[in-house]
């Protein structure tokens, strides 16, 4: 059986879809596409059925990819839809109602935020709403599980009728004029003193109050992101792994007599960042020392996502991104950045000239770490203090304006104005937040725990081999001249091109000061994508785009590193 969730952008649909699944969902990207959907399972009844979660739209007639996409998925066909909408804003919802309903599929209607639109004075009458439209409507609030347990009855006894009343409008404008006597007929709209949320709402998109606003929140969020992520270390993961090098150390030297093998399985140092074993740094880096920042990063991303606040920075940042020929929309590839490069690459197709979706894809690649690569940072630096984790960030932040601003005008073109719908502020609804917080983790474990141990074996090999200390001498120059590192750190930033994390990871034994570890975080982030981040580069940019982006990442890296170096030491 199959439930596809319909609705607008930001209606609550896939807090709801998050209500009626479970853990295991499957986020893809629609075929030929970026766009991306969500599909998972649920029970209803003595049946199982699949519920995919289309992306948000408007309108049935597609003018933008996501709303071909959501139509694609909607003509496949479905045993039930569930149309979410927004009570705060009927009007506007009901035009992609009547037209779910003029294909007569089951449908059910979840009238959504009904918690909202009481404190906002609107009042709608759901069982006239029903007669009029001639479909089961049940209010919900979605963040609390309200009315959850009498969507599923509805879907129940939809998926027994078959069919649903089709309705027929020979025109969009005699759409429109029912749905303006449906609203008439089922709502009232009454005044309501603004709440605090309203006079927040308004504060936080105005330039004078919003820039203030959105420095405090970003400095609490690395904050909380530092502060909870070194307790967790100090007070779990440290004293789990201390126990656990102990008893794996004697274990491989009781059973296992090959020195080699020895070395590459638990290394030759008893300092858990300095042996390069596979079963001690190579678990102790993803678990010890990345995972513990990863979930308060995650959890804060999660709660800024929820509440509706990233919106409102897109539209505070978008005069300065217009300056580097980008605009406020391009802060959604930023924001992805955040939690890994490539899918943060492949949505600037979002951008509409082939100017923004190159500026975007180099600046955020070189600029904004992933969440791994993040998560590192604070696990390296954190010990050092917070000044010199924020002197990473400004060193980033500082390269993506002047690099934006100087290839802005080198490339010329004119940047659109920006179109971006801007939800109330709400309340985070805690079991979806975990859930995403622990399905973005599991996802981080997957791929970061083998490409750790592959690159504990690499640099097992170059060590023992040699070939560490010969690029070390190679590149000395540049490295060790230029950047000021240890000339075995030229090793790390090879390995950075297959995972920043791991790259970051190897310079953990290479016993750098604080200044040190920024400089070689910086330049990390900077010189070269991960292999993924690459591909999708090539991709999306072309081989000419990429190798002009490349060429340029390189030069800014070595000139950022060699200026970090002379002003630091």
């Amino acid at each position: 059986m199959k439930i596809l969730l319909m609705g607008n952008p930001n209606v609550g649909k896939s807090v709801i879809f998050s209500r009626l699944t479970g853990i295991d969902v499957i986020s893809a990207n629609y075929p030929g596409t970026t766009v991306e959907y969500t599909e998972g399972r649920m029970k209803l009844g003595e049946r199982m059925a699949t519920l995919v979660d289309a992306p948000g739209v408007y309108s049935l007639d597609p003018t933008t990819r996501v709303e071909e996409v959501s139509r694609k998925i909607f003509l496949k066909g479905a045993d039930v839809v569930v149309n979410v909408i927004d009570a705060t804003n009927l009007e506007r919802n009901l035009n992609l109602t009547l037209q779910i309903l003029e294909w007569g599929l089951p449908t059910v209607v979840a009238l959504n935020l009904w918690d909202v639109a009481n404190r906002k004075g609107i009042e709608i009458d759901a069982k006239a709403l029903e007669r009029e439209l001639g479909v089961p409507v049940v209010a919900t609030v979605a963040v609390s599980g309200q009315g959850i347990r009498d969507l599923v009855s509805a879907l129940k006894e939809v998926s027994e009728m078959g069919s649903s009343p089709k309705l027929h409008f020979d025109s969009s404008d005699q759409r429109w004029a029912r749905i303006g006597e449906i609203a008439a007929r089922t709502q009232k709209v009454m005044h309501r003193h603004p709440s605090f949320f309203h006079h927040l709402e308004d504060l936080s998109i105005k330039p004078l109050t919003g820039i203030p606003l959105a420095v405090l929140a970003l400095y609490l969020s690395f904050s909380l992101v530092i502060e909870v992520g070194e307790l967790l270390q100090l007070k779990i993961t440290d004293p789990i792994f201390i126990a656990y090098s102990q008893f794996v150390s004697d274990a491989v030297k009781s059973y296992i007599s090959s020195p080699l093998l020895r070395d590459i399985l638990i290394g030759t140092s008893p300092e858990l960042l300095k042996s390069f074993g596979i079963l001690t740094t190579g678990l102790y880096i993803p678990l010890g020392v990345v995972l513990p920042f990863l979930i308060p990063f995650y959890l804060v991303l999660g709660v800024l996502e929820d509440i509706g606040y990233l919106p409102r920075l897109s539209i505070i940042l978008d005069a300065f991104m217009h300056r580097i020929g980008l605009h406020g929309a391009a802060i959604l590839p930023c924001v992805l950045g955040m939690g890994c490069s490539v899918p943060a690459v492949l949505s600037v197709r979002i951008l509409e000239s082939s100017k923004q979706r190159y500026l975007a894809a180099t600046l955020m690649t070189m600029a904004i770490p992933c969440a791994s690569q993040s998560a590192m940072i604070f696990g390296m630096l954190a010990p050092f203090g917070l000044r010199y984790i924020l002197a990473v960030y400004l060193s980033l932040f500082t390269t993506f304006a002047l690099t934006g601003y100087l290839l802005h005008r080198l490339i010329g073109g004119e940047s659109p104005e920006i179109f971006l719908e801007i939800p109330p502020y709400r309340m985070p609804n805690m079991i979806s937040l975990l859930k995403k917080t622990f399905i973005r983790i599991r996802e981080f474990l997957k791929e970061a725990v083998p490409y750790i141990a592959l690159g504990m074996m690499v640099m097992n090999f170059f060590f023992l081999s040699g070939l560490m200390h010969l690029i070390g001498e190679t590149m000395k120059p540049i490295v060790s001249g230029l950047l000021g590192l240890p000339s075995d750190a030229a090793t790390a930033l090879i390995i950075g091109f297959l995972r920043k994390d791991v790259g970051i990871g190897m310079f953990a034994p290479l016993d750098m000061n604080a200044v040190q570890l920024v400089i070689a975080s910086v330049v990390l982030a900077m010189y070269l994508p991960c292999v993924a981040t690459f591909m999708v580069m090539l991709r999306e940019l072309g081989v000419s785009g990429t190798i002009k982006s490349i060429a340029l990442r390189l030069v800014a890296a070595l000139l950022v590193g060699t200026s970090l170096n002379l002003l630091l030491s």
